[in-house]
Order: C-alpha cells, then sequence, then structure tokens
C-alpha cells in the first residue's frame, strides 16, 4: 500500500500547545488488551506504548483525528475521525506514537498473532493478510467504521458501570468488535434497535451529545434536544443509550466532572468559578454533585493532588 508522506501530515502545532498523556488500558487476557483515550483539552496529545512484532493492532478514531509517526518520525499515517487503521510488521516492532488532535477520541484493540491466527483457525483464508501468501509480509489497512461498530466503540469508551466488570464487559465488547470489523455479511450495519439501521440516526445521536457537550451549563431539555436532532423523545433516549451505554443526563454529568477535575487540577479557578463554569448556580450544589462523582470535596481534591 503505497501512502503520500505530504497528503498525510498533520497540521504543525507549537510545541509548547503539547502534552504528554498516557493511555487506559484495559487487559482481556494474554495477549490481548485495549487501550482508550479521549483527549478533551485545546491542545494536542503525545501517547506512547511499545507494541513488539508479534502483535496486531486495530485502531479505530471515533472523534476528531491523529496520526501514528513511525520511524523517528519519518513515516506518518493519519486516522480520521469514523475511520480505522490495521497496522502489522512481523519483521519489525510497531511501537505506538501517537499524535492525537485536541477533542479527539481513540480506542485500539492490540492481540498477539498467535491468538488472532486462533480466532480464524477454521478459516484462515478469509482474513486476506493470514493468506499463505501474506501472514509473513507487513500489513497496513484502513477502512470506514460502520454504525454497528461505532456503538461498541462508543460503549467502550463512554464506560461507567461498576469497575469490577470492566475487564469482562471489555472482553465481550472487543471481541464483538473485531467480528463486525470483519464481518463480511451484507448485514454487517444492522442493529438490534431498528431505528440504528442507518448512519443517519447515528450522526444525530451523535449531534446530539455534541449539542449537550456545548451547553452544558444550560443544556435543553430531552424534548428540545430530540426536536433539534429530528428525533422522536423515545427514540433519543433508547439510542443514547444504545450508543453511549447511559441516559443523556447521566452521560452529561459524568462529562461535567470530568470537566471540573481538570478545571480544579488546573488551579486556575476556585471551587465556585468550577461550580458556574459546569453550570452549577450554588457552590453546595456543586460540592455535592463532586463529592457523589468522586468521593471527596473538590477541596480535599484539590488539596491531594497538589
Amino acid at each position: 500500500m503505497n501512502l503520500n508522506n505530504n497528503e498525510m501530515d498533520l497540521e504543525k502545532t507549537n510545541s509548547e500547545s503539547i502534552a504528554i498523556s498516557t493511555f487506559e488500558e484495559t487487559r482481556i487476557e494474554d495477549g490481548f488488551f485495549v487501550l482508550t483515550h479521549k483527549n478533551e483539552n485545546d491542545s494536542l496529545e503525545i501517547l506512547e506504548r511499545e507494541i513488539d512484532s508479534s502483535y496486531i493492532q486495530f485502531h479505530f478514531c471515533t472523534k476528531g483525528k491523529a496520526a501514528f509517526k513511525f520511524n523517528q518520525g519519518n513515516y506518518t499515517l493519519n486516522i480520521d475521525e469514523e475511520t480505522s487503521l490495521l497496522l502489522y510488521n512481523p519483521e519489525r516492532d510497531l511501537p505506538i506514537h501517537l499524535e492525537i488532535q485536541p477533542h479527539s477520541w481513540l480506542v485500539s484493540l492490540v492481540i498477539s498473532i498467535k491468538k488472532f491466527h486462533g480466532l480464524f483457525s477454521e478459516d484462515a483464508n478469509y482474513v486476506t493478510f493470514l493468506t499463505d501468501d501474506n501472514r509473513d509480509k507487513k500489513y497496513y489497512k484502513d477502512g470506514k467504521i460502520s454504525p454497528s461498530m461505532a456503538v461498541v466503540l462508543n460503549q467502550l469508551i463512554s464506560f461507567n458501570l461498576n469497575n469490577s466488570i470492566k475487564p469482562l464487559y471489555f472482553k465481550g465488547k472487543a471481541y464483538e468488535l473485531l467480528s463486525l470489523f470483519f464481518n463480511r455479511s451484507e448485514d454487517a450495519d444492522i442493529e438490534q434497535c431498528p431505528f440504528l439501521v442507518d448512519e443517519v440516526n447515528v450522526a444525530k445521536l451523535k449531534k446530539a451529545k455534541d449539542i449537550i457537550i456545548a451547553n452544558m451549563a444550560e443544556p435543553p431539555t430531552l424534548q428540545e434536544l430530540a426536536d433539534e436532532i429530528g428525533l422522536s423523545l423515545k427514540k433519543l433516549k433508547e439510542g443514547f443509550k444504545q450508543i453511549y451505554g447511559d441516559s443523556v443526563f447521566s452521560f452529561l454529568f459524568d462529562y461535567k466532572m470530568e470537566v471540573a477535575r481538570k478545571l480544579l487540577e488546573s488551579g486556575d479557578y476556585n471551587v465556585n468559578e468550577v461550580g458556574l463554569k459546569v453550570g452549577y448556580s450554588t457552590g453546595s450544589h456543586f460540592i455535592a454533585a463532586f463529592k457523589k462523582k468522586f468521593g471527596t470535596t473538590p477541596k480535599k481534591y484539590i488539596m491531594g493532588s497538589s
């Protein structure tokens, strides 16, 4: 696959606006793990993870865009919103050096070639890079994220269930995602919920998420939101939960608390100012909400993180 470096270079970013960050890593089993990251900041972030040549990498960008840098930055592979990138090179390690743009989300599956072969042992020729001709060659493939894959990806990156079930939940979703990635059926995009069949309705639900985030201090009512995106109230509620794993306002609450946490950590605002920024008119209401989410008050959190 020939790639034009000039076409794939991201816009240059000033070094002072770059932050070093880390993936959230969830182990599925030996030789298989999931990496997730949300860059909710206004600056570019760099993430790194050592990956040796015995692993296949599946990367999915659900929001924004990012770039993988290889060979000391001499080679770049872009990944844009709603696209996937498969990387495999048995001849050399492919460590992750990722430059992820502001307000971008990424999910990655990393699985050993041995374990991956085992998944397709009865029909290995179905997966093109496992054929006898290709299994020892490097392989790069980009593609579009289907609506069915988008549902699973958003459930992974927006996980907010009890942490005790996270490994089990991620295991099920990771295998589901691989199944959808290699699905040959013409019905690959059909969802369990009939109104999620087409990409238009999935796009409407993504728009709903963007609207409440942009207006988190004064969000619209559910009916106003449904009217704005052009879905019924029932379809908004059911579809949002299907894609993001939670109700609209539970999702927004978690988002607001995460924003509040980062604002407190910045040291640029006091507790009341942070509360106002995320939509709480009184300090006491914000403190109660923060304690519900994080188990401690904003003041104690600041003291503990300083």
